[in-house]
């Protein structure tokens, strides 16, 4: 059975970014291009008691230039960058939210840590004058989903909307949730990440993680792939996104930079278990349900941790996948920071950006060890891109003991284990930049599909989900197992409901989630919707 012929693709029509170098996104792409670091000592508080002190600080915000002055008592640092992010965005895709059905309209964003500077700030006003001096909007302006809160009150969204709450993977998670509403009708969806949690409170729980570097040598503190990797340089910033139906944004006659082709998610398996770490399998994932290969990626733009064991593991990955020095693997991130959840959307953004130009930017400052066999861009280089793949990890929120691995693919173009995404566009032709987008993406299916739903199947697919090998089964009849009890919490079922969608045609409510408890409800929802489909 294959899926709906009429399913709607997501096209990004608008790029927003407010980057440590660089305000808006032709200010952050002329400095990416150029190889300009935004990297330094940290200036929003006195680093000097800290064993970091760098950061990537996003350069001459004034949130009063932008927005209005009722917004300020209410939002913290890291939503003011997101509303003002928000606003570009539109105004590159052309859209004037007031010309549209509010309710054509969603925003789903992803958080890592939400406004702790302002709760920071609330919680000294408790301290130090009384419960009677906090401010009001402590009850939302610290929260995980206050962007997108914001940015759909600020803009009279009303549609499905959301936050993803985990790391760097959760830039990606909440592009693909974004897609996943423009499938199921949604017009547009305001979508992306800004993060910022450069404070002394936000900066302790930075440091108990243990991978922030401590050098003071801004051009060597963060070098991913490099011998001397010890850590990565937290930064704040990221891009948001517009994505729109591909019919809608054609009717307005909007300018495409690409689609998002394809997403994988994975977790990792349990430490000491022997099983693989799920990064590849997350790349695989977003390659197939692109309908890409290997050969079709033009670059890589890397997760990039700057751990040793971390940057063999990615290493490892890209290797298996593409062979050795098999294709140019880029990480702009350096000149920023690791943006948390605003990582991964602004490298998505950058795909689209050197898609758009034909020039991938490089990694600075890192002399890349060739015991990884990557072919590292170390200075921007001219390359027609079509094809990108997207990495990105980190680790998840809710429950302890497991890190996610997304990835992306586009051409031109992911919940903490690591994700990827494939993007897609078309480079500029010889008269100008217009863009304009290529190639379909299809679920993988087969004609077993218009059959029963089974528990083999499920397992099959949670194995998938999860990162695990094939090989691994579930122990004794796990039908009526709380899947908590199996180790799969809500977000991890919400992206088997996900596989479950593109491989069989169906679309499952997102109440499905909240409603199934155990995986005989999960075999016999399915089966319930197989009912409703008619095979092509």
């Amino acid at each position: 059975m294959s899926p709906s012929t009429s399913t709607p693709r997501a096209v990004v029509t608008g790029i927003g970014v407010t980057a440590p170098n660089g305000l808006g996104t032709e200010a952050y792409w002329a400095a990416a291009r150029s190889g300009k670091s935004g990297i330094g000592r940290i200036t929003r508080f006195d680093p000097s008691r800290y064993p970091a002190r760098l950061a990537g600080e996003v350069p001459g915000f004034t949130a009063s230039d932008h927005l209005p002055s009722r917004l300020m008592a209410q939002t913290d640092h890291m939503t003011r960058l997101a509303l003002v992010a928000a606003d570009w965005a539109l105004a590159d895709a052309g859209v004037i939210p007031d010309e549209l059905p509010a309710y054509s309209m969603g925003v789903v964003t992803a958080s890592s840590s939400g406004g702790f500077e302002f709760g920071q700030g609330e919680l000294q006003k408790l301290w130090s004058e009384g419960s009677q001096y906090v401010s009001a909007y402590q009850s939302f302006a610290w929260f995980y989903a206050v962007n997108s809160g914001q940015i759909s009150i600020r803009n009279g969204m009303k549609g499905p909307s959301g936050v993803v709450v985990s790391d760097q993977a959760g830039g990606l998670d909440a592009l693909a949730q974004a897609r996943r509403q423009i499938r199921k009708g949604t017009r547009l969806v305001v979508s992306g990440s800004v993060d910022a949690s450069i404070c002394p409170w936000g900066w302790v729980a930075q440091l108990a993680g243990g991978r922030l570097a401590t050098g003071d040598d801004p051009g060597s503190a963060y070098v991913p792939f490099d011998a001397s990797a010890a850590g990565h340089v937290p930064g704040e910033g990221g891009a948001i996104l517009i994505m729109e139906d591909e019919a809608a944004a054609a009717e307005r006659g909007a300018t495409v930079y690409g689609h998002i082709a394809g997403y994988g998610s994975t977790f990792d398996p349990a430490p000491g278990s022997g099983r693989p770490p799920g990064l590849l399998r997350a790349a695989e994932l977003a390659l197939a349900e692109a309908g890409l290969t290997a050969a079709d990626i033009d670059v890589v733009f890397a997760d990039a941790a700057a751990v040793p064991e971390l940057d063999r593991v990615e290493a490892e990955a890209l290797k298996t996948l593409f062979g050795p020095h098999g294709v140019p693997v880029t990480a702009p991130k350096t000149m920023t920071g690791r943006l948390y959840s605003g990582a991964a959307p602004l490298d998505v953004a950058t795909a689209f950006l050197a898609m758009r130009d034909g020039l991938v930017p490089a990694t600075v400052n890192v002399d890349p060890d060739p015991a990884h066999e990557l072919d590292l861009v170390t200075e921007a280089r001219a390359l027609p891109v079509r094809n990108a793949l997207v990495l990105a990890r980190g680790a998840r929120r809710l429950q302890l003991g497991g890190r996610r691995r997304r990835a992306l693919t586009a051409p031109a173009p992911h919940h903490p284990v690591p994700p990827s995404t494939a993007v897609r566009g078309r480079p500029p032709t010889e008269g100008g930049n217009d863009m304009d987008t290529t190639g379909t993406v299809t679920a993988t299916t087969t004609d077993e599909h218009s059959e029963a739903f089974t528990l083999e199947n499920l397992k099959r697919i949670l194995r998938e989900g999860a990162g695990a090998d094939e090989s691994v089964d579930f122990d004794g009849d796990i039908l009526d197992t709380d899947f908590e009890e199996l180790g799969y919490e809500s977000l991890a079922l919400l992206e088997t409901c996900g596989r479950i969608e593109r491989e069989y045609g169906i679309t499952l409510d997102d109440s499905v989630v909240g409603d199934v408890r155990t995986p005989r409800r999960m075999v016999e929802v399915v089966n319930e919707h197989l009912d409703r489909v008619t095979p092509a």
